[in-house]
């Protein structure tokens, strides 16, 4: 009976509170590896009869069943007492993904038919305001009530789910591409909902008061117009839960590894309709800023975006004045760092830089220094081994923190060697942290975070920042240490990176080839 809101949050809190309890047990006996936690509740007492169950999940919206082994025909079939647990585990894992997108489907239909659907909204709102607001909900609706049809039509074959995924492959090949549109459009819909709560006072009243009502649970419409995002995100972490528990090299890893290489090709793709709009505006401002004092370079392309943007203090005078403690020491600049393009400018009257010298990205290199005094901490040497003028050309760059400068140090050189290293090298233990307080990036370097992700730690600071790499999808940035609980147990880690190894071993394999034909 939970809004998907509600579902998801309850979900999540109980995937942090189980990995906290497993991360709290030192004792082998206690906590096996290969435990993996159902984000519900663990198993209940089984009675023997058969009987087919009937979920209907699309049909009862009232329906309660949180657990595969909750239903009233499963409990009382016997086949608890037959199936090894990992099974079990397996089923629920399987009949999480049905429940979780009926649960998703109800919270779309309140979407449709309570606020999309209401007559004074109807009214106030121009036909291309409400196109913007709700974009092509109806197609997702639509999709999400066949997706959930076919899912609850195998569910109701057989009390042992025999698979879900080959479902959730077809679906993402054939109708997903509905994602891919509604969530392109978020960046207008965030605009376009803003502006109509600045302008229209009547929009704004209709709103509060359908906010208000008992069916709403509290949420906001924001919640609800975000919800397509969120799910798609969170069906590749269901499949990836799945992926876990199914036997090695059997068709069921097989569909698992198909669909979710579909799923993440989608959720790439609503990612970069996302960004696309936005990364577009942010280049023509850029742009506009710039005048060049050297030869200019055009700043705006397709394949361009902004990775971060600065002031740093630049050091004057020869390196034997490094040790001069005048106020004079150094001076200001500031940098705009692309994804392939850096430009060092410094401001000048009415909001303007003026750009005095630039480098390819990966024509950077970096270099930190160490016990150098309190006048020269958190400071750098940049290295340009190609500049502006075909020369090499350094730069000693102070920031006004350690964690700013570890954040340029690794910007500008993507590739230098971090604290701790990622999981990817195979190592066998790195400290890792899950997110227990949801966060928003704030800047292009910064990661946001969902509860309960689960990250490995690559470098920290000292002023309480860390960089890290998502286990599941692979994303990096850094966020503040205060978002996190950091995985002490060695088994908890060990098996997280298992886990994410099996996750990705299809892509692994297919970034081998491409490194041997490259090599070739």
């Amino acid at each position: 009976g939970l809004l998907y809101q509600e579902y998801r949050d309850k979900s999540t809190r109980e995937e942090i509170e189980t990995r906290r309890l497993q991360d709290s047990q030192t004792d082998p006996e206690e906590t096996s590896p290969s435990e993996e936690t159902p984000s519900e509740a663990e198993p209940t007492s089984t009675t023997e009869n058969k009987a087919p169950p009937q979920i209907n999940l699309l049909r009862n919206s009232n329906s309660r069943f949180n657990l595969w082994q909750d239903l009233p025909e499963v409990q009382s079939s016997g086949v608890l007492s037959i199936l090894q647990p990992d099974e079990i585990k397996l089923q629920e894992a399987m009949f999480e993904l049905v429940t979780s997108e009926a649960s998703y489907y109800k919270s779309l239909n309140l979407l449709v038919s309570h606020f999309m659907e209401n007559e004074r909204l109807k009214k106030i709102l121009h036909q291309s305001e409400a196109h913007i607001l709700f974009s092509n909900v109806l197609d997702v609706m639509a999709v999400s009530e066949r997706f959930l049809l076919d899912l609850e039509q195998r569910v109701e074959e057989n009390i042992v789910i025999s698979d879900v995924c080959d479902i959730v492959y077809q679906h993402t090949v054939n109708h997903f591409s509905v994602y891919i549109t509604y969530v392109s459009n978020q960046t207008y819909q965030e605009r376009a909902y803003k502006q109509l709560l600045q302008d229209k006072p009547a929009f704004r009243e209709v709103i509060s008061q359908l906010e208000l009502d008992p069916k709403c649970k509290g949420l906001s419409f924001s919640s609800f117009l975000i919800l397509p995002f969120q799910r798609i995100t969170r069906l590749k972490l269901l499949v990836q839960n799945i992926l876990k528990k199914v036997e090695e090299k059997s068709d069921r890893e097989s569909t698992a590894l198909d669909a979710h290489k579909e799923l993440e090709t989608v959720v790439k793709a609503c990612n970069e309709g996302v960004r696309k709009m936005s990364r577009t505006e942010q280049m023509i401002s850029i742009q506009k800023k710039l005048e060049f004092k050297i030869k200019s370079v055009p700043i705006i392309s397709h394949s361009r975006w902004l990775l971060k943007q600065g002031e740093l203090q630049q050091m004057n005078g020869p390196k034997t004045s490094r040790t001069l403690r005048t106020k004079k020491l150094f001076r200001e600049i500031y940098l705009f760092l692309f994804n392939d393009l850096l430009v060092i400018c410094r401001q000048i009257p009415g909001d303007k830089y003026q750009v005095f010298d630039s480098a390819p990205r990966g024509l950077l290199r970096v270099e930190e220094l160490e016990d150098q005094g309190q006048s020269l901490a958190n400071v750098f040497i940049l290295r340009l081994l190609e500049n502006a003028d075909d020369r090499e050309a350094s730069y000693m760059l102070k920031a006004s923190s350690q964690s700013e400068m570890k954040r340029w140090m690794i910007s500008l050189a993507p590739n230098r060697r971090t604290k701790f290293v990622s999981f990817t090298s195979r190592l066998v233990d790195c400290p890792q942290i899950q997110c227990v307080h949801p966060y928003v990036a704030q800047q292009p370097d910064e990661l946001s975070l969902e509860l309960a992700d689960v990250l490995n730690i690559l470098d920290k600071t000292d002023d309480g920042w860390i960089f890290g790499e998502r286990l599941h999808d692979q994303e990096r940035g850094w966020f503040p240490s205060s978002m996190g609980e950091e995985i002490l147990n060695p088994k908890i880690r060990a098996q997280n990176l298992k886990e994410c190894f099996r996750v990705h071993k299809s892509d692994d394999s297919q970034r081998r080839k491409l490194g041997s034909r490259n090599r070739q």
